[in-house]
């Protein structure tokens, strides 16, 4: 039987939110994985030579692949991406039903999109130098685009999508730049190219800021997932459609990456449609737990930690993960040090996993969110 404040926690993210609690626990889910550094217990893992074969699978699915390798990794910014579409459409049916007008909701996106990319400027300048190529830049730089067709049919959006993701395709293959033309060949493409002439450098490990215009088709999916949610249609046959496309998605993006190499750091179309049908899969599974079978316990405990994504982000990218590290090391060595240092770390990692649960919680329970 749930505790009381159990359903108060689940009963207050639905009135609060007023969408699916599958929705939450995606984005919650997405979060945790990001910002837990379990990753970084299976690399200590795998280094010294414990867990065998099976963590060593997990160690490496825990980071980007290399130019031509596709990771589990390399899904969580299409993930996030994704997420913020489906719930774009629950967002402005609030702010329209509270009363603001359109225009008041685009100046609202705006802002939303200016924020995003300054914080996303900051968060990734180094050595005199900034990148547009993490989550918060690329998710502003397409956030107000996805917004002005928020209100467009779904066949409409799902062309745009798939017109951007051509659109890349042919600029990767034929744009005329001596010496870049090689489309699927590091520093040798058009995404660097792009970059060369609007921030006057390139990234370190080859991503690109053109990646924006490919995985657009990402929020946009997240968008039409959202309208679907949103219908009358039964729990059935959301799900039947979110499974189907997710799996149609899958397929087609690996039959077409016989042809056109799935290359996550530029986004190739092989790579965003292969990565967008994981996205549709990932919800039409949470939609499926959380709102069918109604696993609601576990759903609201990753839901919570999704309440505040951004602040999230922010904090850890901000060095928030080490402080608490530093906080939690003393105790898990005093108390754990029986174990050696695997046994430390894994606790470490735990603890402080729940310390940045317990902050969310904190915030959700005081009504605190941090929104742009």
């Amino acid at each position: 039987m749930e505790s009381n404040q159990t359903k108060d926690a689940i009963t207050g993210l639905s009135k609060e939110q007023g969408r699916v609690l599958s929705i939450d626990f995606f984005r919650g889910l997405v979060m945790f994985i990001l910002v837990s550094g379990i990753a970084t217990l299976f690399h200590q893992m795998t280094e010294q030579g414990q867990g065998g074969a099976f963590i060593a699978w997990i160690e490496k699915h825990s980071h980007h692949g290399d130019w031509f390798e596709i990771y589990f990794w390399d899904l969580i910014q299409p993930f996030f991406m994704f997420i913020v579409g489906v719930a774009m459409p629950f967002s402005l049916s609030k702010r329209l039903a509270r009363g603001d007008s359109w225009k008041q909701s685009f100046i609202h996106a705006l802002k939303r999109s200016f924020w995003l990319l300054l914080l996303g400027f900051m968060l990734g300048a180094k050595d005199n130098a900034y990148y547009l190529t993490n989550i918060l830049p690329q998710l502003g730089l397409v956030y107000l685009f996805a917004f002005l067709l928020l209100r467009k049919n779904v066949k409409w959006q799902l062309l745009v999508s798939f017109a951007l993701i051509l659109v890349s395709d042919l600029l990767y293959q034929f744009w005329p730049v001596e010496g870049y033309n090689m489309p699927y060949t590091p520093g040798h493409n058009f995404g660097v190219w792009f970059d060369s002439v609007t921030v006057g450098h390139l990234h370190p490990n080859n991503w690109v800021t053109f990646n924006a215009v490919p995985t657009c088709a990402h929020i946009l999916w997240g968008v039409c997932t959202g309208k679907l949610l949103m219908t009358d249609w039964s729990q059935k046959k959301k799900l039947l459609i979110m499974l189907s496309t997710g799996v149609a998605g899958i397929v087609g993006g690996y039959l077409l990456g016989l042809y056109i190499p799935m290359i996550e750091r530029i986004s190739t179309s092989s790579f965003v449609i292969f990565s967008g049908g994981w996205c549709l899969l990932a919800m039409g599974l949470s939609y499926l737990f959380v709102d069918i079978l109604r696993f609601r316990k576990i759903a609201t405990f990753f839901a919570i930690m999704g309440m505040n994504p951004i602040f999230i982000y922010i904090f850890t990218s901000l060095g928030g993960r080490n402080l608490l590290t530093r906080m939690a090391r003393p105790f898990t060595y005093r108390l754990f040090n029986w174990g050696g240092d695997l046994v430390i770390n894994m606790v470490t990692i735990v603890v402080v996993a729940f310390m940045v649960w317990g902050i969310c919680y904190y915030m959700y329970r005081r009504k605190i969110f941090i929104k742009l």
